[in-house]
């Protein structure tokens, strides 16, 4: 494809102006004059023919060609301005970008995160949450940290750990619960995953016709403990992702009973090429979760 000549300065000038709705505001930034600015904003309207603003005694509006215009334009200088950032002492550094989910970006991820920027310094990893429902397409993910089993339409999965799940709540709490059928008394925080309280009373060999009768429902277990530690009630939640809260006493897992309902894993589409970048991410995360394992 053979570009016509792009009238760089115009297109800067008009991009500006635009969203300051203002030649003077935009000038600033440009580090130019006001009469500069408007000059190229007029230059680029006659190659156009075109008005992409309405002069107004105070300040600009901007016209259905001019609004047509502007976010071809701020994307392309955004893109531009995010590439010319990634290089650093003669490198370039990679993007890579991760979603996790909530509980996991807290509880395991970010504590560690360090050691991977150290040994990869010019890997540039932009880290998003969620709570486990996620369009990698549509979000542009290299790598999505999951919780189930493993089984996800159109993507590989590489396991990463279990975390099973146990009871926690906050001391006042814990020191009522003798067994766990105590926990009939209390208020029950639930997940959306409907099973997790009755694989839990199974695993404890308590007979609990209906656990999930009333309680607070949560999309993160981020969110649960955080009503918890407020005393709404009695979560499950997996220890592994709580172990600041527990070491501190702000909560107590009371049973050492566990329901195993998943395990956290490492996925990416099936249709996504590994680039360097993920490739050294996905080594480095097996390996620490190996040897946490492993210990």
């Amino acid at each position: 494809m053979v570009r016509p000549h792009l009238p760089l300065n115009a297109l800067r000038a008009f991009e500006a102006s635009a969203r300051h709705l203002s030649f003077t505001r935009a000038a600033v930034e440009l580090c130019v004059t006001q009469a500069a600015v408007s000059h190229q904003v007029k230059l680029l309207e006659t190659r156009l023919n075109v008005t992409l603003f309405k002069r107004l005694p105070r300040g600009l509006m901007i016209t259905p060609e001019g609004e047509a215009l502007l976010p071809v334009l701020r994307d392309s200088f955004d893109r531009m301005a995010d590439m010319l950032e990634r290089f650093e002492a003669g490198h370039v550094r990679d993007v890579l970008m991760i979603g996790a989910v909530g509980t996991f970006a807290v509880g395991w991820l970010l504590p560690r995160l360090p050691d991977f920027q150290q040994k990869h310094p010019f890997i540039e990893l932009r880290l998003s949450t969620n709570n486990n429902r996620v369009d990698m397409a549509a979000e542009g993910l290299d790598y999505a940290i999951r919780f189930g089993n493993g089984a996800w339409h159109g993507t590989e999965a590489v396991h990463l750990f279990p975390a099973p799940l146990s009871v926690l709540c906050i001391p006042s709490i814990a020191d009522g619960l003798r067994e766990p059928a105590d926990l009939v008394n209390h208020t029950l925080l639930r997940s959306y995953r409907t099973d997790e309280w009755t694989a839990w009373f199974a695993a404890a060999g308590v007979a609990f016709p209906a656990p999930l009768a009333k309680g607070m429902v949560f999309d993160s277990s981020l969110a649960m403990m955080q009503a918890a530690l407020q005393g709404a009630g009695v979560a499950l939640a997996p220890p592994l992702m709580f172990g600041r809260e527990l070491a501190s006493g702000d909560i107590r897992q009371p049973f050492a009973v566990t329901a195993s309902v998943g395990s956290y894993w490492l996925t990416h589409l099936k249709s996504r090429y590994p680039t360097p970048a993920m490739a050294a991410f996905r080594d480095w995360i097996l390996e620490v979760a190996a040897l946490e394992t492993a210990a």
